[in-house]
């Protein structure tokens, strides 16, 4: 071997000794700034001592974090509330408020509670095979009764799928002496009588929004047929503007109207009304909701309504062609109105806020 290639191996020895040095140099320097880290008091703070920042990092954090945050976890899954007992109890905020301003107002908090009672919710899934109608003249027909006849007022939506084309039913009353005159009746003993909203849609399955002292699915064939439905509804407490009545029409007495009849179901008044009626009248009828009164300029063009000549409404005017249905509404007043001069009558129940 040449003297050259002996000094260039000596050489390349002396580089490569050097370089491992070096490198062993910064490993240690490494952990030296590993081991010699700035304390967490020291970043954040002295509170910050048992706070979690890692679980890689910080395994010396004070193990008693994880275990509170795992027990607060547990609590808030055992105090949750199912979802069907919040949707089927609703109770008025004002009730709590009323409870905590002492004792003195313990008789309002009492007269809350019966209200909430009153307008708990319900939600019914079923599914049910209809029986032969119980009503007088109705013996070939087949019903299927989802809210049995009642003095409570229901309010709601029937959600429904059934084996063969249905009618729905909601019911009104029971009718007082007198009250059945024209419009349709049913009876399950031929003594006590309610007026019947019999709306006939040709389909097995649909939707219907509803107000009344019953709640039924209907055929008139001889044959059961079988509904599955979902209802969501309120009992209503009775009020000025929650109730079921019959009434006969009277004249109209607005300008142009001479001719007409007209039953006003709840009376002008300057706090707007909004809910649901649902009707059954003794002929097709016309429904009508006023807004106003207008001030001076305001009638320009709208159809309008005054009962004389000076205080003036907009008329809002739905022909139906129906003398059964159910109709939400809006508005200053309700009234149901026939452009025929003899006197109808109509049967509803009308569940309304103001």
């Amino acid at each position: 071997m040449t003297k050259t290639t002996l000094s260039a191996l000596f050489t390349v020895a002396i580089l490569l000794s050097a370089a491992f040095v070096a490198s062993s140099g910064m490993v240690e320097q490494a952990y030296a700034v590993k081991s010699q880290s700035t304390t967490p008091q020291k970043l954040f703070g002295q509170k910050t001592t048992s706070k979690v920042c890692g679980e890689q990092l910080c395994h010396d954090a004070d193990t008693s974090v994880k275990t509170e945050r795992t027990k607060t976890m547990m609590e808030l899954k055992t105090k949750s509330i199912p979802v069907k007992e919040y949707k089927t109890k609703s109770i008025p905020v004002k009730e709590s408020k009323t409870k905590m301003m002492g004792s003195d107002k313990m008789m309002g908090s009492n007269k809350m509670m019966g209200y909430a009672k009153m307008h708990q919710s319900a939600v019914v899934t079923k599914t049910m095979q209809s029986i032969q109608d119980p009503a007088a003249g109705h013996e070939s027909h087949q019903l299927a009764v989802i809210l049995p006849p009642s003095n409570k007022i229901y309010k709601g939506t029937l959600t429904y799928a059934a084996s063969e084309p249905v009618q729905l039913v909601a019911l009104h009353g029971p009718l007082a002496e007198g009250e059945a005159t024209g419009q349709p009746i049913w009876s399950p003993d031929g003594k006590t009588k309610f007026a019947l909203t019999f709306v006939d849609t040709q389909q097995a399955s649909g939707t219907w929004n509803f107000a009344g002292n019953a709640l039924a699915v209907h055929t008139k064939n001889p044959e059961p047929f079988t509904v599955s439905y979902t209802v969501s509804y309120m009992e209503k407490q009775k009020s000025d503007t929650v109730k079921s009545g019959t009434m006969q029409s009277i004249q109209d007495p607005a300008a142009g109207h001479e001719s007409h009849q007209l039953a006003v179901i709840l009376p002008p008044s300057d706090k707007p009304y909004a809910g649901m009626i649902t009707y059954a009248a003794s002929e097709p009828v016309q429904l009508v909701a006023l807004h106003g009164p207008l001030a001076e300029g305001e009638a320009t063009g709208q159809p309008i309504w005054s009962p004389d000549g000076k205080t003036k409404f907009a008329l809002t005017f739905v022909d139906t062609q129906q003398a059964s249905g159910t109709w939400n509404f809006a508005g200053n007043a309700l009234a149901v109105h026939t452009k025929n001069p003899e006197p109808f009558t109509v049967s509803y129940t009308v569940v309304a806020g103001q």
